[in-house]
């Protein structure tokens, strides 16, 4: 009897399962089997190539030397990709056509720009001294190097370490011209490692003999002259081709620091620098002792040019760039362009600047500053844009894009106030919100309540500008300070209400122009006048232009009381000046690499920012420190012996203006500005005068008369 629980085809199914099983095992058996001979055939190929002892070593060093070169070769091409794109451009800092005259607001000559270089004077017709003494100096293993000078540059990092600044720069004359003709002058690590790949894309294009002559035509050599030739007839009133052994001395030793060399700003410094390129001319090889003997006993003497060794070259820049667009289509090439530049205020701030850097610059580990100054109409009367023009012609007050931290505050304020009816006694949160994972923190690291805001504001209250932005928007204050006059474009982004957008500081100076000129949208100008060589006019501003509201009284009356504020009780109390009623506000990053003081007076607006070129670390300096005190002290100068003006919405009594009375009952105004008058109009004054006296008593007219002209003679405007 059959098994009811018998199935057959049952058991054949599970027999081909078995069957498939056994065929897959089989298969990976074979395949791994395969994979192991081939490799062991492979193995047994190469052991025939083992080797043992010091051909081992050598192979390694070769394999290891070939995979560091593919290393390097890779990383070395993205070094130079900067590099590459900047010649790939097409792009170079070309030496402009034209020749412009810059006058003062008074109309005195403060410099020259344009034709910055002439290259009329082949190499071979250049003195043969002046060359040698340039290369002695600046780079005398220039023919022998491929465009960088390794020995030197090490070199120099020894003698920096030392303390020694030596004799010769790190830098080849093949670097220094690529920085020339590509590059800027802010000192950054990302420059350097450009300029290096550019001097070697330099020595592949062209000649030693051409690149030398390229340097000797670009190269900036003081006084606001670019290239050799044109540095000869300013200083000496040659020819190139005419400069003695001396003259050429001190010609080659301007290439390290113009500035600092000039023979218009420090004649002794020059003829020391001369006397040491004549020394280096001997130590080369180049000349004898002999040879130089007589340049020695008889250094050079430039010509006279007094009137424009303090000029405000930072600003002539500017006002050089400005005026391209409003010459377009001219065909005169050369124009005199009178500027708002106030030589007294320049001077002022110029030294408000360098003389807080050097008292108290090393202590906070600052090295930089840059300042701007304007009327409330937006006329430009002082601009530093640095420390020394001839270390570097780089513009930090117009070309240089850091963070302003809480000085960008009233932007925030500002916005809230018009578009949320608040007003500075109204209480607002100082409560910590945050914005996704980013949860503002303020200066003190303390949380604050409910707070006026005028206190948050005084006290530079991170929280609440952040909680502000939140209910207003962050676009529509980033529109409101282009409407300010922002002009530089700056992302968008959480943090914008604590100041984290790259500015200028002629950036931050618009904006508060703004507030000093009652809401109005004033922007500043720095050209008021621009002529032909000829007398006729190219271009005035059209002063009947109305300027545009874009904030109204009552806002601008807000904001002005609580930049008070921030002077009398907050965090700017180093600005207040007795007798003024100074408004603004601090601002410093979070890192303490920037740090900014930007505020007004009812007569002048100015911003000054402190911190580094290669952005690094101060040693916590805040707005409310030494960007402060340069921001008082030019302040306290510029207010003197003027009729200080009120701010609008401040309830402040600003000093008495004071007016002078003479002999005899007769009162006269007091001049508007303090007296400009250099010691060298002083001079010729004073000789005039004697000169006057001495005719009247030859003509009998008596020496009262000689007198009384002398002393009722008004100060000529403008000296």
């Amino acid at each position: 009897m059959q098994d009811p629980f018998y199935h057959k085809e049952k058991r054949r199914k599970k027999a081909r399962m078995l069957d498939a099983d056994a065929w897959l095992d089989s298969a990976l058996f074979e395949f791994w089997n395969s994979i192991g001979r081939g490799y062991q055939r492979i193995e047994d190929f190469f052991h025939g190539f083992r080797l043992r002892g010091v051909k081992r070593l050598i192979v390694e060093v070769i394999s290891d030397g070939a995979s560091f070169t593919a290393i390097g070769a890779v990383l070395m091409l993205a070094l130079a990709l900067p590099a590459f794109q900047a010649t790939a451009s097409g792009r170079v800092n070309n030496a402009n056509e034209i020749s412009v005259i810059f006058l003062d607001r008074y109309g005195t000559e403060i410099g020259r720009r344009g034709i910055r270089s002439d290259d009329s004077y082949p190499l071979d017709k250049l003195p043969d001294y002046f060359v040698k003494a340039t290369l002695a100096t600046e780079d005398r293993r220039f023919y022998d190097h491929f465009g960088v000078d390794v020995v030197g540059t090490l070199r120099a990092l020894v003698n920096n370490y030392a303390g020694d600044n030596g004799t010769q720069g790190g830098s080849s004359i093949t670097q220094q011209l690529a920085k020339n003709l590509f590059l800027s002058n802010e000192r950054t690590w990302e420059r350097k490692i450009k300029e290096a790949f550019l001097a070697v894309w330099l020595e592949w294009h062209y000649s030693k003999d051409e690149i030398l002559k390229l340097y000797f035509d670009r190269a900036y050599m003081g006084g606001g002259n670019f290239g050799a030739a044109a540095a000869a007839e300013y200083y000496f009133g040659k020819k190139i081709t005419d400069v003695n052994l001396a003259e050429a001395a001190m010609l080659a030793g301007l290439f390290k620091a113009p500035t600092n060399y000039a023979p218009t700003v420090d004649l002794a410094a020059a003829r020391g620098r001369a006397n040491l390129v004549l020394s280096n001319l001997v130590d080369a090889g180049f000349m004898t002792e002999g040879q130089v003997a007589a340049a020695r006993r008889n250094p050079a003497t430039p010509i006279d040019h007094a009137s424009t060794v303090n000029s405000p070259d930072y600003f002539l820049d500017y006002a050089f760039q400005e005026l391209q667009p409003l010459i377009a289509g001219t065909r005169s090439s050369s124009f005199t362009v009178r500027t708002t530049i106030d030589p007294v205020l320049q001077s002022y701030a110029e030294d408000a600047i360098t003389s807080v850097l050097r008292e108290q610059g090393e202590q906070y580990d600052v090295s930089q500053g840059a300042m701007v100054v304007t009327e409330p109409n937006g006329a430009i009367r002082a601009m530093v844009g640095g420390t020394d023009y001839g270390k570097s012609q780089f513009n930090r007050a117009t070309s240089s894009l850091r963070q302003p931290g809480s000085s960008f505050k009233p932007f925030v304020y500002a916005e809230a106030i018009e578009t949320m009816g608040l007003k500075p006694t109204s209480v607002v949160s100082g409560a910590t919100r945050c914005i996704g994972d980013w949860c503002p923190r303020n200066y003190s690291g303390n949380s604050v309540g409910n707070i006026s805001l005028i206190n948050a504001f005084a006290q530079s209250i991170n929280t609440v500008p952040v909680n502000l932005s939140i209910q207003t928007g962050r676009q529509p204050i980033a529109d409101l300070a282009h409407k300010m006059g922002v002009k530089t474009d700056f992302e968008v982004t959480r943090s914008l209400a604590l100041g984290a957008a790259s500015l200028t500081v002629l950036d931050m100076v618009n904006g508060y122009t703004v507030f000093a000129n009652d809401g109005l949208a004033t922007p500043s100008y720095g050209i008021t006048r621009i002529t032909t060589a000829r007398g006729d006019v190219v271009w005035e501003p059209d002063l009947t232009t109305p300027h545009e509201r874009v904030l109204s009284e009552q806002t601008v009356a807000y904001m002005n009381q609580m930049m008070r504020a921030v002077v009398t009780s907050g965090t700017g109390r180093r600005a207040g000046i007795e007798g003024v009623p100074a408004v603004g506000k601090t601002g410093t990053t979070s890192d303490y690499r920037d740090a900014w003081f930007a505020g007004f007076t009812g007569n002048y607006v100015a911003a000054v920012w402190l911190g580094n070129d290669d952005y690094h670390k101060t040693k916590n300096l805040t707005g409310g420190l030494l960007p402060t005190v340069a921001w008082q002290k030019f302040m306290a100068y510029a207010h003197t012996n003027i009729e200080v003006k009120p701010v609008f919405g401040v309830d402040f009594e600003p000093k008495p203006f004071v007016v002078a009375e003479a002999e005899g009952d007769a009162a006269t105004n007091q001049v508007e500005r303090p007296p400009t008058l250099k010691p060298e109009a002083a001079i010729k004054l004073l000789d005039l005068a004697d000169a006057l006296e001495a005719t009247l008593k030859s003509v009998g007219s008596g020496s009262q008369v000689a007198a009384l002209a002398v002393t009722a003679a008004p100060t000529p405007a403008g000296l």
